[in-house]
């Protein structure tokens, strides 16, 4: 999947707006998916050591569950590892990836 494929997998709602705050050299091609109306973070999407991933919130419960259902969902990179996972974008389901999303966006709406 590229880059702008997978951002707009991420665009599931008006709320939910693509970012790039970061102004050093080494972390501007970060992308940071947060919502409009609070501007939590839901997610992050970069490459790591050549791999495309991304970065979602998660219940800590779920986490465990998904290490060891899917090798594609790791420790969250340079994230909170319980409230985080890291997913290797092109080694999971397109439908598992999805769900994820959703369920990250969610957690980090308003109320």
């Amino acid at each position: 999947m590229n880059l702008k494929s997978l951002v707009k997998r991420f665009l599931i709602d008006e709320d939910a707006i693509e970012t790039r705050p970061f102004l050093r050299e080494e972390y501007k091609d970060i992308i940071v998916m947060r919502h409009k109306s609070n501007n939590k973070w839901f997610a992050t999407i970069s490459y790591l050591n050549g791999i495309l991933i991304t970065n979602l919130k998660c219940p800590p419960d779920l986490i465990p569950v998904l290490k060891e259902q899917y090798p594609a969902v790791k420790p969250a990179w340079h994230m909170n590892k319980k409230h985080w996972c890291t997913v290797e974008v092109d080694n999971i389901e397109k439908e598992v990836l999805d769900e994820l999303i959703k369920i990250s966006f969610n957690l980090t709406k308003s109320k």
